[in-house]
């Protein structure tokens, strides 16, 4: 997880999160806050921008007088990453994954030599970070090529601009089909896929279409030395049960761990941010 000084959930309620990023405090939309409460409605006045959104996706950052730095960093261990203040109200990474990124780590150094790990829906690239650091050989790939940029820069930042990465901009589904044609082999993979999407050529992903497929060509992708798979979700309806079913229909037989994805508050109150399914062999 991050230490306290490079990320904090302060407060969560009625929709909305209050966070600290270094030493940046920001209140965004939460929908896993829909029906909790704030419990320290005070600390909010902390808050150097509030995002709202506007239509759509996309929304403003309002700022409460004093200006937000961006873009700024912040660190996991030896890992850096720049956050941004984006119009999606994103920021560049997702705390909640700190755990899972942990566990790449610890299963890259237990293997013997290092392994081939492809990450799809790569984002800003906190899972390829801590792969690449344990010393694993990495395709990274995302849709958008400035997300990749994005990721690559925090590669860098991070130490890690000489490691054995591969920066891919490029729909998931089409690049592991050509993978396969090309008789390109890995021993994990890493996939954190969202609701809805589009690939670099209006490609359209639909979780609930999609993911099954994806997870069937993932397998025949690792099937001669297959390591481990790590799948994670932030869409409704997609919770551990789900997950587990999908990853057991497409890789049979083997240990599947199950559970939610969530960060806490200093009063320990846990806040929902998703769930997981990982497999270990």
């Amino acid at each position: 997880m991050f230490t306290s000084d490079e990320y904090q959930l302060l407060d969560f309620g009625d929709g909305r999160k209050l966070e600290r990023f270094g030493g940046v405090v920001l209140e965004r939309l939460c929908p896993a806050a829909d029906d909790a409460s704030p419990t320290d409605p005070g600390q909010w006045k902390q808050a150097v921008a509030c995002y709202q959104r506007t239509s759509g996706d996309n929304g403003v950052w309002q700022s409460n007088g004093a200006a937000a730095p961006s873009p700024w960093t912040i660190a996991h261990g030896p890992l850096r990453f720049e956050l941004k203040l984006t119009d999606f109200g994103h920021l560049g990474v997702f705390p909640e994954q700190a755990a899972n990124w942990d566990w790449i780590a610890d299963e890259v150094r237990q293997a013997i030599g290092p392994l081939k790990v492809l990450n799809l829906f790569a984002y800003t690239g906190g899972s390829t970070l801590a792969a690449a650091g344990a010393g694993a050989e990495l395709a990274h790939v995302d849709a958008a090529r400035n997300t990749v940029a994005w990721a690559r820069h925090n590669a860098e930042l991070s130490g890690l601009a000489e490691a054995p990465i591969r920066w891919i901009a490029e729909d998931a589904i089409l690049f592991v089909r050509r993978e396969l044609k090309r008789g390109n082999r890995y021993q994990a993979v890493i996939l954190d896929p969202p609701s809805y999407g589009h690939g670099p050529k209006g490609e359209i992903w639909k979780l609930a279409e999609g993911l099954p497929e994806l997870l069937s060509l993932c397998a025949e992708l690792t099937e001669a030395d297959r390591r481990f798979i790590l799948l994670s979700c932030h869409s409704p309806g997609f919770g551990p049960d789900e997950l587990g079913r999908l990853m057991a229909q497409a890789f049979g037989a083997g240990k599947i761990e199950t559970g939610e994805m969530s960060v806490g508050t200093v009063g320990r109150r846990q806040l929902p941010c998703g769930a997981m399914a990982r497999l270990a062999t």
